[in-house]
C-alpha cells in the first residue's frame, strides 16, 4: 500500500511544541513553497514592526480610560528613519519637552515611560494590560505616578525622563526588536535613581512579555518583585537578583 511507503517525520511531533523554524522539509536542494512564504511574510511582519508608527493617540485614550495619568514627550530623533540611523537621538529628549516635565510636581517614587522602540506593535497590544496588572500589585500613589508616553524613544530615554520628574525609579515599556517568530515582544526595564548615562548594567530586564512567550500575570509578578527590591536595597541592574520565581513558589505552597 502506498502509506507503507510513506516515512513519518519525527520531528513533527516537536514543532507543535515551538514556534522555531526546525524541520523544515526540503524539496531536492531547496525549502518547500510553503516554507519559503512563511518565511517571507515573518520578514514582512518584523519589517512592519520596526516601520509602523504608534498611535499615541489612541494609547493615551486606553490609559486615560483606565485611570492613569499621562504626558506625552518626544526624542531628539524627528521622525523614523533618524530615529532607526541615530540611536543616540532616541536616547535623549528634546530641550522643551525635558524643561515641561521639570515643571510638572514630582513623581511620588516612580515614573513609567512608554516608548514605542523598535515594535509599536508590541506597545499597543500589550503596555495596557500589563500595567494594569503591574497597577494591581504595586502599591504606590498611582492617581500622581506619570504614565510618560515618549515618542521615537530608547530605553535611556527614561533615565532623563526620571531625572526631571525626580523619580526614584523609572520603569520603561518598549517595543523589543522584532524577530521572525515575535513582531510583538515588549520588553521591560527597570532603573533605581536613574542618571542620565547609566550604563546597561545598572539595569534589570524583562523581556519577551506577550501570550505567546511570558505572560501578563508572571511578567507583573516578575516587575512587582523587583520594583519592591529596588527601592528596599536601593540598587537595580547586576546587583539585583530576579527571585521571583522562588517568592511564587512559597506563595502557592
Amino acid at each position: 500500500m502506498m502509506s507503507d511507503l510513506t516515512q513519518s517525520n519525527p520531528w513533527d511531533e516537536l514543532r507543535a511544541h515551538t514556534s522555531a523554524r526546525i524541520a523544515l522539509g526540503r524539496v531536492g536542494s531547496s525549502l518547500p513553497t510553503s516554507e519559503v512564504l512563511k518565511f517571507g511574510l515573518a520578514h514582512a511582519q518584523a519589517r512592519d514592526a520596526v516601520h509602523r508608527p504608534l498611535d499615541f493617540a489612541g494609547l493615551r485614550e486606553q490609559l486615560d480610560h483606565a485611570g492613569f495619568r499621562t504626558l506625552h514627550v518626544c526624542s531628539d530623533a524627528p521622525d523614523r528613519p533618524t530615529y532607526l540611523l541615530r540611536p543616540d537621538k532616541g536616547r535623549h529628549l528634546q530641550d522643551d519637552c525635558y524643561a515641561r516635565l521639570s515643571a510638572q510636581a514630582p513623581a511620588p517614587e516612580l515614573a513609567i515611560v512608554i516608548a514605542d522602540g523598535l515594535s509599536s506593535i508590541a506597545v499597543q497590544r500589550h503596555a495596557v494590560p500589563l500595567l494594569e496588572l503591574f497597577r494591581q500589585r504595586f502599591d504606590t500613589n498611582w492617581a500622581n505616578t506619570p504614565v510618560v508616553l515618549a515618542e521615537q524613544g530608547r530605553v535611556a530615554i527614561g533615565d532623563g525622563i526620571a531625572v526631571a520628574l525626580r523619580a526614584r525609579l523609572v520603569i520603561v515599556l518598549i517595543g523589543e526588536r522584532p524577530g521572525l517568530t515575535s513582531p510583538d515582544s515588549l520588553g521591560l526595564y527597570l532603573s533605581y535613581q536613574p542618571q542620565v548615562g547609566m550604563m546597561d548594567s545598572q539595569r534589570n530586564c524583562i523581556s519577551n512579555v506577550r501570550p505567546e512567550g511570558l505572560p501578563y500575570d508572571l511578567a507583573a509578578h516578575k516587575l512587582d518583585y523587583l520594583a519592591r527590591q529596588a527601592l528596599h536595597l536601593q540598587l537595580s541592574g547586576v546587583g539585583l537578583k530576579d527571585d521571583s520565581d522562588l517568592l511564587q513558589i512559597k506563595q502557592s505552597d
